[in-house]
């Protein structure tokens, strides 16, 4: 459901779900000393509804930013309000739901209680050095004032909309700046992010990878796993954080304890490269191309494994060019495709494979097994154990 309902996301542009603050906390403990000194840049967090502008502020001090930065978009669901921002009273009309930029340079202990709290980022405009303004365009991203505010900060840090991820992180890397996103894990699989991967501009982050998190959506949304506080909240499993910045466990030597065998460990049909189901069965003693899961990328070390491709059209050239029906629970289907539709396969062993075959060789009969999308790796030092 929940990979539903991103994809559903996607062809609506239906992309609001908002970040919970402890799943933004247990990502940000790692790296408070790439915060210091730094502008941070939320370009796709309205203050009212984004728990990533409420850490950044109450946090201000803490992480000893140099400025903190938002903006809204036009189209969000406050930004047609009267902007009295946490009731601080500063406003400015707004009937015609415009976008908007907060620019935060001083948090302050304004009720003197000994320590910055959510009660004084309430007072945040009262500082005349923090200001609200409103944009001349929608709040876009892409747009030109979002840019020109992209261009002054050090490192972007927000949960992008689902349907612009490829185009959203192509933007900040052009424009060499840091990050740290949400995004969708089948994200390691489109080729942009894929080849940032190869070239070590791009890693998981800390925490969350493949386990999923639970977001909160507009009222209005039919499907929802919980309530929470009187919020719906949806779970998508397939969401997980993505960073330029460095991350502990992408230095972490991945322990090999397996030997290499041929039953074990077979070869694809048309790539020269053996299939590991799981990342943790890489075996110590083989040196040439292995496709593994894409949950590999979790554990990646660059100094240990070089990517070499990703195993589909259009990334690798494909030694074999067979023509193949298509099957259907081991049936045929009168439905013939070209190399496995573009995917890696094998031959199919009835003794370990546990789903049926997938397909079968229009000419020889041969049955094969579709492969779930691979990563081709191998070692950067062969015959090191």
């Amino acid at each position: 459901m929940a990979t539903k309902l991103m994809d559903k996301a996607k062809k609506e542009k239906a992309d609001e779900f908002y970040t919970q603050l402890s799943d933004i906390e247990n990502e940000m403990r790692y790296y408070k000393e790439q915060f210091k000194g730094k502008i941070i840049f939320c370009n796709c967090d309205d203050p009212y509804e984004s728990n990533f502008f409420k850490y950044f502020a109450l946090n201000f001090n803490h992480l000893g930013l140099k400025k903190l930065i938002a903006t809204c978009y036009d189209s969000s669901p406050v930004a047609f309000t009267q902007l009295s921002l946490f009731n601080c009273g500063k406003s400015i009309p707004n009937k015609n739901r415009r976008a908007y930029k907060i620019e935060i340079t001083e948090v302050s202990d304004f009720n003197a209680d000994g320590a910055v709290d959510l009660s004084d980022v309430r007072y945040l405009l009262q500082n005349k050095d923090n200001t609200l303004t409103l944009l001349n365009g929608d709040g876009d991203f892409r747009s030109h004032e979002c840019v020109e505010l992209l261009k002054q900060s050090d490192i972007v840090v927000t949960n992008p909309p689902f349907s612009l991820f490829r185009e959203y992180v192509v933007q900040i890397i052009e424009n060499g700046k840091d990050f740290i996103l949400i995004g969708n894990t089948n994200a390691l699989t489109y080729k942009e992010i894929f080849k940032l991967f190869k070239e070590n501009k791009i890693r998981t982050g800390n925490t969350n990878f493949n386990v999923g998190m639970y977001f909160f959506v507009p009222d209005d949304y039919l499907k929802f796993h919980k309530i929470v506080d009187g919020k719906k909240m949806v779970r998508v499993s397939t969401s997980c954080w993505f960073t330029s910045l460095p991350v502990k466990k992408h230095n972490e030597y991945l322990t090999c304890y397996k030997r290499y065998s041929p039953e074990e460990y077979p070869q694809y049909e048309n790539y020269d490269a053996i299939n590991i189901d799981k990342y943790t069965e890489i075996p110590y003693d083989y040196d040439g191309c292995m496709g593994v899961p894409i949950t590999f990328l979790d554990k990646y070390n660059p100094e240990q494994f070089e990517i070499v491709a990703l195993g589909i059209v259009g990334s690798i050239d494909f030694s074999s060019e067979k023509r193949m029906e298509i099957l259907k629970d081991g049936k045929g289907t009168g439905t013939f495709t070209i190399n496995a539709k573009g995917t890696l396969y094998k031959k199919y062993n009835p003794q370990v494979d546990k789903k049926p075959p997938a397909f079968k060789d229009a000419e020889t009969g041969e049955l094969y097994s579709s492969i779930y999308a691979r990563i081709i790796i191998r070692r950067r030092n062969p015959n090191e154990n």
